[in-house]
């Protein structure tokens, strides 16, 4: 190859090599419970009182470990030998109880939406992916003002099985056709949203807002694990969306 050929291709190389590294992060997928809003606790008083109203009386640990899981996965995981009108019973008394009682209730975490707004501002697309149903991630979407800013939302309704399945996650993939798994992390707070999120070759920023301890999310696979969304964002230049 001619030299001039060669130091062509070289910059050519180049040139792709900085592209790549500013490009960087394109895509980000975050979860909202637990990471973007502190409704966590909630969940684990509204469970409670659905299996309580069906007959038993399941610890707040037992069921706190469980927090991040749809309906599909939670009960199961917790009364694996109950049929399914029994699971649909207690299903919908907990969305029952958690609207009624506790939605209203519910605070955005302090800088979600500023997290949000500013890697959107990079140049970041957004899409909400969240195991809960629509009607709550509707209401959290207002909550913290940033429909506008937003790509796509997925949730529970949107798929056969929620986390830690993938489906949640592959199916916000598809909000983005242009998101290739290189370019997108997941932002979330349980090891089901880093279980999911590696079943669709992603990776995960973890916060300890949900009220996972941070060995725990580690072990499932997290990336990296920060406080919270304003721990995140204060440090956002050395995280990985910056790479």
């Amino acid at each position: 190859m001619p030299l001039k050929s060669q130091e062509a291709l070289a910059q050519i190389v180049s040139n792709d090599q900085v592209f790549q590294g500013i490009m960087g992060i394109r895509s980000i997928l975050f979860d909202v419970d637990g990471t973007l809003i502190d409704s966590n606790e909630f969940h684990v008083l509204a469970w409670q009182r659905a299996f309580k109203a069906s007959g038993f009386k399941l610890s707040h640990d037992l069921v706190r470990e469980q927090i991040g899981k749809g309906a599909d996965m939670l009960i199961p995981a917790l009364l694996p030998n109950v049929d399914d009108q029994v699971r649909q019973q207690i299903a919908a008394h907990h969305d029952e109880t958690f609207r009624r009682d506790y939605l209203m209730r519910v605070e955005p975490f302090e800088h979600a939406a500023a997290l949000v707004s500013e890697v959107t501002n990079r140049g970041c697309a957004v899409v909400l992916a969240s195991s809960s149903n629509q009607e709550d991630v509707n209401h959290y979407i207002d909550l913290l003002g940033i429909r506008t800013l937003l790509a796509g939302v997925t949730t529970a309704d949107d798929v056969t099985h929620s986390k830690p399945a993938g489906d949640v996650f592959a199916a916000a993939m598809k909000k983005l056709p242009d998101a290739r798994p290189g370019e997108t992390i997941v932002i979330g707070d349980t090891p089901y949203d880093v279980i999911a999120a590696a079943k669709c070759g992603l990776e995960t920023i973890a916060l300890r807002s949900g009220g996972f301890p941070e060995a725990q999310l580690r072990s499932a696979g997290a990336h990296s694990i920060y406080a919270d969304v304003g721990d995140l964002l204060a440090n956002l230049e050395h995280s990985p969306i910056a790479r």
